[in-house]
This record gives C-alpha cells, structure tokens and sequence, in this order.
C-alpha cells in the first residue's frame, strides 16, 4: 500500500453514522460475506446500492435482506426480472452497463469492489473518488490494469483497502512509517491439492480433483488458479502494485495449514505475521470497520489445535504458472494483461474437459510469447487500450487450443 495510506481523508470508519456501502460483485462470494457481516450488524451499514451479472433471484434475496436502496444487474436482458422480484420491496433496480456506471457514482463511503474479471475494472475505476474507500477484491484491476488503476487512486486521493486474505494480512503488518526498513513481503500459499502429487500424474487431473481445495471454498476459477499456483502469482503482481517495495522484495511460501496469511520482514530481523482462520468474512470485515476493529462470530484460531505451521519454497518446475506470472510482472506493460486474460481462456477450456491440467500454464505461455513476438506488450494509455489486448490474447488463447484440442470450452 501507497506509504501514505494511514493520512488520507478517508473518515467513515470512524463516525457514528451509519457506513454507506456499494457492493460490486453482490451474489460473487465476496459479495455475499460481505453482506453477511452487514446483516448481522445493520446499524452500522447503510446499503446504497448491489450489483451483480445475472443472479436476479439471490440479488433480490440480497436486497430484501440488507435493505438495499438499489439492485443493478449489468445484463440488460435480467432487467425486467429484476424489476418484478423487487416489486412492491421499495428497492430501486436498474440493468445494463450505463446503469452499473451510474449507480457507482452515487454518494458513498466504500465500495466494495467484487466484480469477478475484465469486467470488474471500469466500474471500479470510475467508483475511485476523493473521500470514498475501495475495498478490492477484484484482481484485474492491479493485474491487468495495475499502473492505471493506481494512478487514478493516487490522483484522487481515495483510500485502498485490500481484501484479498494475503493483501490484507501484509497491509495489517505493513508499517508506512518504516518502509526503508521492509527487506521482504511474503505471501503464503497452500499449495492447493496438488502440493505432493507426482508430476506424472499431474497431466490426468480432472476438473473434480482440482476443484477441492484443501482450505477455501472460492469460485471455480480461483480455486483452480490456486491449484496451479496462478493465483499466488498474480497476488505478487498485487502485491508489486499495493505496496512500495520492489520485484525481488516479494516472495511466496508454501503453507499448508493456511493459517499464516502473511508476513513481512524487517531491517531488524523482526518478522511479522497475521494469523486467522480460513475465512474471507475476517479480511472484509477489517476493511468495513478500518481503521477500527468489529467484532465477527466466528471460531478462533486455537494454535494448540493446529498444532504445527510447515512451510517449504514451491516447486517451479511442478508450479509452472507461477513463474509465469513472476516473469511477466518482471516484463511489464501488457505482460500480466495477456497472463491473466490467457489464463481465463485455459481455464475454462480445462473445465470443460477440453484441455490437460499441466496445458493450462502451457497455452498461456504460448499466448505471452505471441504478443511478445509482436511488440504487442507496451504499457496501456487507457482502459480501452487493456480491454483491447485483454480480448485480443483471449482470442488468440482460444485459437491455440483450438489447434490442438477437438474439445474447447
């Protein structure tokens, strides 16, 4: 995070009055524990408005629950359903991407910024003003996006909360005042379910084994990025972006127990780490109350029950993606948009049973050395020019798959 983050102007976790809350993202799972938090303390939270793709029915759940003021639905086409399960509730509802775009420019103190992809990041960079708090949690924003969407934060002067579980450990240790004294920041990683597997049998997993994650239950997506370690490397790409140190200050370890979120080091050997349970409600509910602490029900961490925290190097050579990401990040400019855009295709294509498990990190190698190729990976000057290439290397993505699977997803 920005060194000055602690002075910004950002006020409303410390008034009396009710938080005025928008949820990008509201039926995705950080949307829902989000809005788990807030119904149990509904004093403290005053909705102004829920917005998801296409779930009409649990998004006029949500609504009803939390006493939304409005429900948006960016597929236009869900409009009138909307309409119709909101009848009668008082709850306003809109549909279509202008109506999304509008509904973030309402007053409010936090966004809450879940979208899920690519198309999470103009809604959330229009959301970036001065005085409101972005809590992220959508990672194409730094991923694919990273230089802009920070200089929109650092332009505006709004608060960057980060609620991703490893960013938000490292942002609860990081001290601002002693940047100069910070050797490392350290992410940790479970390892997914794949940690011991044999590197031969890697190649027939199915989408069922690598969709059981040991620790989290997150969307189909995240948990097989987790499983290939993907995931750990776009949260170094994060990390690069939320705090002010460089590349070779970044490294990742793997924890099996998911207990150590994250840890820092620093100039006088002191190494500080937060510690909690496998549950995304505690960073959400850090950054709702900032810079204050909430109290939330769920089971403490008893360390005597754990019993044992073991951590190891992750294998490159078994984990291939991760050296993709670190590899991009260290190219810059279009690098991580064409890593995550490409990864997003691969996938899918391996969800669908039309693509290997180990072809994953392999097909988005294919598509960075493509553009790479091309000159094709200079720095974007807009959202356009990383919409653009981010559905230029999914097309490509797709055309290499294609090329050699009968099957694509």
């Amino acid at each position: 995070m920005d060194a000055s983050v602690t002075s910004m102007e950002y006020k409303a976790g410390t008034s009396a009055a009710p938080l005025r809350v928008i949820v990008l993202g509201a039926t995705g799972s950080v949307g829902k524990s989000t809005l788990d938090i807030i119904e149990r303390n509904p004093d403290r939270f005053d909705v102004v408005a829920l917005v998801a793709h296409k779930n009409v029915a649990e998004l006029a759940r949500l609504a009803r629950s939390v006493k939304a003021t409005c429900a948006v639905v960016a597929s236009e086409e869900h409009g009138s359903a909307l309409a119709e399960a909101l009848q009668g509730s008082g709850v306003e509802t809109g549909a279509g991407e202008q109506a999304v775009m509008e509904v973030v420019d309402r007053d409010a103190d936090m966004v809450i910024a879940g979208i899920v992809g690519a198309a999470g990041l103009r809604p959330t960079l229009a959301a970036i003003k001065p005085g409101r708090a972005i809590a992220l949690a959508n990672k194409e924003c730094l991923v694919s996006a990273g230089d802009l969407f920070m200089a929109r934060i650092r332009e505006t002067g709004a608060t960057l909360l980060p609620v991703d579980s490893e960013h938000n450990a490292i942002f609860q240790v990081f001290e601002p005042d002693n940047v100069q004294n910070i050797e490392k920041i350290i992410l940790t990683a479970s390892g997914g379910p794949f940690r011991t597997t044999p590197h031969a049998d890697m190649q027939h997993i199915t989408p069922a084994q690598a969709l059981k994650h040991p620790n989290w239950d997150m969307g189909s997506r995240i948990t097989i990025d987790s499983a290939t370690l993907m995931n750990k490397g776009f949260e170094i790409i994060e990390a690069f972006h939320l705090f002010p140190v460089a590349q070779n200050q970044l490294e990742v370890l793997v924890h099996p127990q998911s207990v150590v979120h994250g840890l820092v080091q620093y100039s006088d050997g002191s190494l500080l780490a937060q510690m909690g349970p496998a549950d995304m409600r505690t960073p959400i509910a850090h950054c709702l109350s900032w810079p204050k602490r909430m109290t939330l029900p769920l089971k403490r961490l008893d360390l005597v029950e754990v019993g044992t925290l073991t951590f190891e190097k992750p294998d490159l050579k078994r984990f291939p993606a991760l050296g993709l990401a670190l590899s991009a990040l260290k190219r810059g400019g279009g690098a991580p948009t064409v890593l995550n855009a490409a990864d997003e295709v691969a996938v899918a294509a391996f969800l669908s049973g039309g693509l290997g498990f180990l072809d994953i990190p392999a097909a988005v190698e294919a598509s960075i050395e493509r553009f790479e190729r091309n000159d094709r990976l200079g720095p974007a000057a807009s959202v356009e020019d990383v919409l653009d290439l981010d559905l230029e290397a999914r097309g490509f993505c797709r055309e290499w798959i294609a090329a050699r699977y009968s099957k694509v997803g």
